[in-house]
């Protein structure tokens, strides 16, 4: 394992590892975002199993040299990072957790490679997030048009403006300022392209193809994501369980670290008794 520390593997997606468990859990973060989104949460998870951070490419303190509009012009691009880091570590029956784009993430590499998946937890996934006939993803298509030239024209005038509506706490502003700031230290041209790419996703397809068991965590009023999503994404993977939380906005993680632990600890109780 030490031998790898030094891997590009390690060095592309900034890999930490804690706990004092074997059973591997990792938590990939959202747009905008990076590891240190997760930090009221994975420590409740260290003394039972494998932590493992990490940052997408163009996110936090990942190598960013990695990043290529080719290879990630599609979520594909980072689910392949997803499966390079399992084998890297030999990691095996993975619980993989992922917020809001990286649910999707989590999805599709769990299709291309299910032997290697224990359980997905989804936090605030959307297969799309514009609505399309019958389907409400959220958005109209010039609403995300709209979002995507805004945040062309002025990412850090974005950032400020849509972090706390994304955050969707506004009697604790601080957690919208976090959100925020995490925002404005991304890469703006990797961002711009990323947010391209998330905005414009359709993996509604992909969801009948999950053969890992699944648990769906919907917000209370999610602008990002809402309950109507939450509930498709649960009737179309096959083996889910669909948990409706309290917290409000997008970000539990961040907001209501405790409910969202209580949730996943309830879940995997349940999943092995």
């Amino acid at each position: 394992m030490n031998s790898s520390v030094h891997s590009p593997v390690f060095r592309k997606n900034n890999i930490k590892i804690f706990g004092k468990g074997t059973q591997p859990m990792m938590f990939a973060h959202g747009y905008g975002c990076d590891q240190n989104m997760w930090r009221y949460v994975y420590p409740a998870f260290e003394e039972q199993y494998k932590i493992v951070l990490f940052d997408q490419v163009g996110a936090g303190k990942s190598d960013q040299s990695f990043y290529s509009t080719e290879k990630y012009d599609t979520l594909e691009g980072y689910a392949i990072d997803i499966l390079e880091i399992c084998r890297e570590l030999d990691l095996q029956d993975v619980i993989f957790v992922g917020h809001s784009v990286s649910s999707m993430i989590g999805v599709i590499a769990s299709i291309k490679e299910p032997s290697r998946f224990k359980h997905l937890i989804l936090v605030g996934p959307s297969p799309r997030y514009i609505n399309d006939a019958e389907y409400v993803g959220g958005f109209n298509r010039e609403d995300i048009e709209g979002l995507i030239e805004a945040l062309d024209s002025n990412y850090l005038g974005w950032s400020a403006n849509m972090a706390p509506v994304i955050m969707g706490n506004p009697d604790r502003p601080e957690l919208g300022e976090e959100l925020t700031n995490s925002f404005c230290r991304t890469n703006p041209e990797i961002a711009k392209h990323f947010a391209r790419v998330t905005f414009l996703s359709d993996n509604r397809k992909d969801l009948p193809l999950v053969q890992t068991p699944s648990l769906i965590l919907q917000c209370s009023e999610d602008v990002i994501a809402p309950r109507e999503v939450g509930e498709y994404v649960s009737r179309n993977i096959k083996q889910s369980t669909f948990y409706l939380m309290n917290a409000t906005g997008h970000c539990p993680n961040l907001s209501a670290p405790k409910e969202t632990i209580q949730a996943i600890k309830n879940y995997l109780a349940e999943a092995t008794s």
